[in-house]
């Protein structure tokens, strides 16, 4: 790994509006490109909405013909990524010549949507893609389940660069598989706002010997339409999300203090010697695997 800026965006998208939320990942990625960031990352399905406090009209065995409407209205604000507005991103990344990992609501052509985490090199090229292996709790109703096959890390002239999605973080064998291909950079977009996420993050910074990422949405009531298929959005809490973004040092300290109920772009400078002098004690694919006991 070489020494580098990272930008991580805390902010809302345009809420389940695909071509306005576009024109906002354009202008917050020549934002932190004019701040030297190197490497940009964005939260969990900011492409065009996590759905959070959204019913979809279900209980357990019933689904209501409106959560059937407000399926297909938050399918319609997803990304194909064998249409156009694929294209328009991998131009925007190009536009602004920086890496990017970007997280997106995938739609395939036979209508299933998936939680998925794209990766971005400065020409625009989408070098990788991982969908997450286990939606949590309610998001199974409109995701559906990646088949693990791109549990990868890959190599980029910043360094070795992957991730998991929220809570496949506290799956161990899916971070040991990131572990084992000697991840550096290692990104987390997460959901999670709670303040034990905080401690997750440390936790397998320590144990992975690596930089963690960790990237949040700042939302509020106010920014989602209020014409949602039969949503009550006038009831959803003040602050859906507080954010709570940060990035960990290999040794499992803040490199910056975790933004909270707030939007905005923080940054850190990672540095490649972090990464060499904390495998003086401890290496979880080396000294302290013990393979002998644990093969």
């Amino acid at each position: 790994m070489k020494d580098l800026r990272v930008a991580l965006v805390q902010e809302a998208p345009v809420l389940f509006d695909l071509s306005r939320t576009l024109e906002k990942v354009d202008g917050l990625l020549g934002q932190a490109k004019s701040e030297g960031a190197e490497f940009v990352l964005f939260p969990e399905a900011f492409i065009s909405a996590y759905p959070r406090g959204i019913t979809f009209g279900t209980v357990v065995g019933s689904r209501s013909e409106m959560g059937r409407a407000m399926w297909q209205r938050y399918h319609d604000s997803s990304l194909d990524l064998n249409a156009q507005a694929f294209l328009d991103l991998a131009n925007i990344v190009k536009k602004n010549g920086i890496y990017c990992c970007i997280g997106v609501t995938e739609r395939v052509r036979s209508g299933t949507l998936y939680c998925t985490l794209l990766y971005f090199d400065p020409e625009g090229k989408c070098i990788g893609k991982h969908r997450k292996i286990k939606p949590t709790a309610a998001e199974r109703i409109v995701w559906g389940e990646g088949d693990g096959s791109d549990l990868l890390v890959y190599d980029t002239s910043l360094g070795k660069i992957g991730g998991l999605i929220c809570w496949e973080n506290y799956m161990p064998q899916a971070r040991m598989c990131l572990y084992d291909q000697a991840i550096e950079i290692y990104v987390a977009p997460t959901a999670d706002h709670r303040d034990s996420w905080q401690h997750t993050i440390r936790h397998i910074a320590m144990e992975g010997r690596c930089f963690v990422l960790s990237c949040n949405q700042f939302v509020a009531r106010e920014d989602y339409p209020l014409d949602l298929p039969g949503e009550a959005v006038e009831q959803l809490p003040n602050i859906l999300s507080r954010g709570g973004s940060t990035v960990i040092d290999p040794l499992g300290n803040p490199l910056v203090d975790p933004l909270w109920d707030v939007g905005g772009i923080i940054y850190a400078n990672l540095s490649s010697d972090l990464l060499i002098q904390s495998k003086m004690d401890f290496d979880v694919t080396g000294h302290y695997a013990r393979k002998d006991l644990f093969p």
